[in-house]
């Protein structure tokens, strides 16, 4: 049986929005709440939903989790070319451990925005909404997969993290991070086992925090 092809992500709630005058709008996703090191990283992305064929000049453009590293790097360059603005936000480990990784997220996609350049008239989000933060935004479940905003952010946010846990990898080159970005692979586990915690590891998280109680 063929497996169903993932949904491509569309323009439609942008469209919809900019219809209404709601220009600009900002996708934002981010990248990393789940690993045990490293931080944890947010990217908003403004598309200039005025100019003809954007989809198409975009037609690459998928949630980042579906897609390979040299996919996500040739339609990253595509995105920076092509945007209005973007801008990176990150929560570090410490700011993770301290609380946790929804308020972390928060953080991240707050610092992107003020990165971004531009006001926005309202966000489209990734499954969360900012409480804190006073623009009209839609909260949208699956949207890294639906919205090609929020699609563009994640392939921003994820290429940016993995370039950052490459350059962490020289810096702790016993943990193997160029190669699993700091995510709970056997290797990585192996490595926590027998050398211990990172001052970039997540000590709250579990397993790390076992072995950071051995460490200390």
């Amino acid at each position: 049986m063929r497996r169903a092809r993932p949904p491509r992500p569309t323009l439609v709630l942008e469209r919809r929005l900019a219809a209404d005058g709601a220009l600009p709008v900002a996708g934002l996703d981010e990248v990393g709440r789940g690993a045990l090191a490293g931080p944890l990283v947010a990217a908003a992305v403004a598309l200039p939903l005025e100019r003809r064929g954007l989809r198409r000049a975009l037609s690459g453009v998928r949630d980042s989790k579906q897609m390979g590293e040299s996919q996500r790097r040739l339609w990253a360059e595509r995105v920076r070319r092509m945007a209005l603005a973007s801008g990176i936000g990150l929560a570090t480990p410490e700011e993770v451990d301290d609380q946790g990784p929804l308020v972390a997220t928060y953080l991240a996609m707050e610092r992107a925005l003020a990165a971004l350049g531009l006001t926005p008239c309202h966000l489209l989000i990734d499954h969360v909404r900012l409480a804190e933060v006073a623009i009209p935004q839609t909260s949208v479940t699956h949207g890294d997969a639906l919205v090609l905003s929020i699609a563009a952010a994640s392939i921003l946010a994820k290429v940016w993290r993995d370039d950052l846990m490459r350059n962490l990898s020289e810096i702790y080159p016993l943990y193997g991070f160029a190669h699993h970005k700091g995510y709970g692979t056997p290797e990585h586990l192996a490595a926590l086992q027998q050398y211990g915690p990172t001052l970039i590891h997540r000590r709250s998280f579990h397993p790390v925090n076992l072995w950071a109680e051995v460490a200390a």
